[in-house]
Protein backbone atom coordinates (compact mmCIF):
# COMPACT_ATOMS: atom_id res chain seq x y z
CA UNK A 1 0.00 0.00 0.00
CA UNK A 2 1.29 3.45 -0.88
CA UNK A 3 0.20 7.04 -1.11
CA UNK A 4 1.05 9.30 -4.00
CA UNK A 5 4.17 11.44 -4.08
CA UNK A 6 4.26 15.17 -3.42
CA UNK A 7 4.66 17.07 -6.67
CA UNK A 8 3.35 14.25 -8.85
CA UNK A 9 1.15 15.12 -11.79
CA UNK A 10 -2.49 14.24 -12.25
CA UNK A 11 -1.52 11.74 -14.94
CA UNK A 12 1.02 10.11 -12.61
CA UNK A 13 -1.53 9.75 -9.83
CA UNK A 14 -4.18 8.33 -12.15
CA UNK A 15 -1.63 5.83 -13.47
CA UNK A 16 -0.68 4.87 -9.90
CA UNK A 17 -4.32 4.26 -9.00
CA UNK A 18 -4.95 2.36 -12.23
CA UNK A 19 -1.84 0.22 -11.82
CA UNK A 20 -0.52 1.42 -15.15
CA UNK A 21 2.38 3.55 -16.36
CA UNK A 22 2.70 6.10 -19.11
CA UNK A 23 -0.96 6.51 -19.97
CA UNK A 24 -2.43 9.94 -20.57
CA UNK A 25 -4.90 11.21 -17.96
CA UNK A 26 -7.98 10.05 -19.87
CA UNK A 27 -6.66 6.55 -20.51
CA UNK A 28 -5.50 6.08 -16.94
CA UNK A 29 -8.85 7.35 -15.61
CA UNK A 30 -10.72 4.88 -17.79
CA UNK A 31 -8.52 2.01 -16.61
CA UNK A 32 -8.97 3.08 -12.97
CA UNK A 33 -12.73 3.33 -13.42
CA UNK A 34 -13.07 0.13 -15.44
CA UNK A 35 -14.57 2.08 -18.33
CA UNK A 36 -13.56 2.69 -21.93
CA UNK A 37 -13.78 5.72 -24.16
CA UNK A 38 -15.03 8.18 -21.56
CA UNK A 39 -13.58 11.58 -20.88
CA UNK A 40 -11.50 12.13 -17.77
CA UNK A 41 -14.30 13.63 -15.70
CA UNK A 42 -16.90 11.13 -16.86
CA UNK A 43 -14.70 8.14 -16.01
CA UNK A 44 -13.98 9.44 -12.52
CA UNK A 45 -17.65 10.19 -11.88
CA UNK A 46 -18.57 6.65 -12.91
CA UNK A 47 -15.82 5.31 -10.62
CA UNK A 48 -17.31 7.32 -7.76
CA UNK A 49 -20.87 6.21 -8.48
CA UNK A 50 -21.75 3.76 -11.22
CA UNK A 51 -25.33 4.99 -11.33
CA UNK A 52 -24.48 8.69 -11.60
CA UNK A 53 -26.04 10.34 -14.64
CA UNK A 54 -24.05 12.79 -16.76
CA UNK A 55 -26.33 15.63 -15.66
CA UNK A 56 -25.18 14.94 -12.09
CA UNK A 57 -21.42 14.78 -12.77
CA UNK A 58 -19.25 16.62 -10.29
CA UNK A 59 -16.33 18.77 -11.36
CA UNK A 60 -12.83 17.29 -11.38
CA UNK A 61 -11.73 18.47 -7.94
CA UNK A 62 -15.06 17.53 -6.36
CA UNK A 63 -15.12 14.01 -7.77
CA UNK A 64 -11.47 13.42 -6.83
CA UNK A 65 -12.25 14.54 -3.28
CA UNK A 66 -15.22 12.18 -3.26
CA UNK A 67 -13.04 9.27 -4.38
CA UNK A 68 -10.48 10.11 -1.72
CA UNK A 69 -13.04 10.81 1.03
CA UNK A 70 -11.52 14.26 1.47
CA UNK A 71 -12.77 17.81 1.08
CA UNK A 72 -11.27 21.02 -0.20
CA UNK A 73 -8.19 19.54 -1.86
CA UNK A 74 -7.13 20.05 -5.44
CA UNK A 75 -7.82 17.11 -7.73
CA UNK A 76 -4.24 15.82 -7.70
CA UNK A 77 -3.80 16.35 -3.93
CA UNK A 78 -6.97 14.36 -3.29
CA UNK A 79 -5.82 11.50 -5.52
CA UNK A 80 -2.41 11.50 -3.79
CA UNK A 81 -4.17 10.74 -0.53
CA UNK A 82 -5.68 7.49 -1.81
CA UNK A 83 -3.72 4.53 -0.47
CA UNK A 84 -3.31 1.63 -2.92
Amino acid sequence: MALGKEGSSLAAELNRLAGTTGKAEQGAANTYAGTTGLGLNAALNIKASGSRQSSEYKGLAAVCNELASTTGKSAVAALRSINV
